[in-house]
């Protein structure tokens, strides 16, 4: 089918800043000088996940197997061939479009909370909320882009490198936890844990957050997607749930919802070229949306994929 398309102890941090804070993994200034981390022709060759990290990759999918299985213990997963067949080639297509180094395996939890998270290891998972949550396909192409960079940026086994580096043996295991230490749209499900934290930790919690939003918005637009949904999705599911709102920002895992999108906003201005035509939605992503909807996997009908694609401006 084709698609529509649309024109992280603070004393510790400082005694030791160069082995604890991997720059390489940040988002560059914002510049009008194209920053190797900013360059979308390089996407692929950029090392972005490279740093200290007392986990090889092969580890590192080890460690996100066996978490995986724990979540699949646990959650019940949609068992839809067309449902995941879907999520499953436009995570892939993301992900060519990706500095991931790692395979990447997605599956969809039967979940209403709209919200997805990573695991060491490139093991993903999306709940069926927030497919349900995004209006278009490229919304939830934005979403799987920002969980892919988290693979690509290996920020979880970087955090517990450095948590094993100055040996607070609690935070690794905080940072493994299986059910969405890593959310990718800002929800907070750990808050009340937050004050076990040390504050550098917090602040580079939030700061891998952000980098996940910079190249996950290079991701999607490089696989041809509309950059200003994401922030779209970020912005309507927030406002539609902030179990946190009045939390103050050195003690959250998250950084705003404005912040976030103040960012990506500036990032799409900045650094990604203009074009006549974006990747929006497909008439496939409305129907997988109409298909797990129901929770009714019987009698249901393939979703066509001969419509023809509708064309739209971007605004410049």
């Amino acid at each position: 089918m084709k698609p529509q398309l649309r024109v992280s102890v603070l004393a510790l941090s400082v005694v030791f800043p160069l082995i604890f804070r991997d720059l390489s993994a940040r988002p560059p200034p914002q510049s009008k000088k194209v920053l190797p981390q900013a360059d979308i022709n390089a996407i692929g060759n950029r090392n972005v996940g490279e740093g200290v990290n007392l986990y090889p990759r092969e580890k590192e999918i080890a460690l996100g197997k066996q978490l995986a299985q724990e979540v699949e213990r646990s959650a019940k997963l949609i068992d839809d061939s067309l449902t995941t067949e879907y999520v499953n080639r436009l995570c892939q297509s993301l992900t060519r479009n990706s500095d991931a180094q790692m395979p990447i395996t997605i599956r969809v939890i039967d979940s209403g909370f709209p919200d997805g998270f990573t695991l060491p290891g490139g093991f993903l998972y999306i709940n069926k909320g927030l497919i349900l949550h995004a209006q278009t396909e490229a919304e939830l192409a934005g979403a799987l882009a920002h969980g892919i960079a988290h693979t690509a940026l290996r920020g979880s086994t970087r955090l517990a490198t450095r948590a094993s580096l100055i040996q607070l043996g609690s935070i690794p295991a905080m940072i493994f936890l299986p059910h969405g230490w890593t959310g990718w749209v800002g929800f907070d499900p750990y808050a009340k844990l937050n004050l076990a934290i040390p504050l550098t930790f917090l602040k580079e919690f939030r700061e891998d957050e952000l980098a996940a939003d910079y190249f996950g918005v290079q991701y999607a637009y490089e696989a041809g997607y509309d950059p200003d949904s994401f922030p779209l999705l970020i912005a309507r599911v927030a406002a539609q749930s902030s179990p946190h709102k009045g939390a103050p920002k050195t003690l959250s895992l998250f950084p705003s919802a404005p912040d976030r999108i103040r960012a990506m906003e500036n990032e799409i201005a900045e650094i990604l070229p203009r074009r006549e035509q974006d990747i929006v939605s497909s008439s496939e992503f409305e129907a997988i949306k109409e298909r797990i909807s129901s929770l009714s996997l019987t009698n249901l009908q393939e979703p066509s994929r001969n419509a023809k694609p509708t064309l739209h401006k971007r605004l410049i």
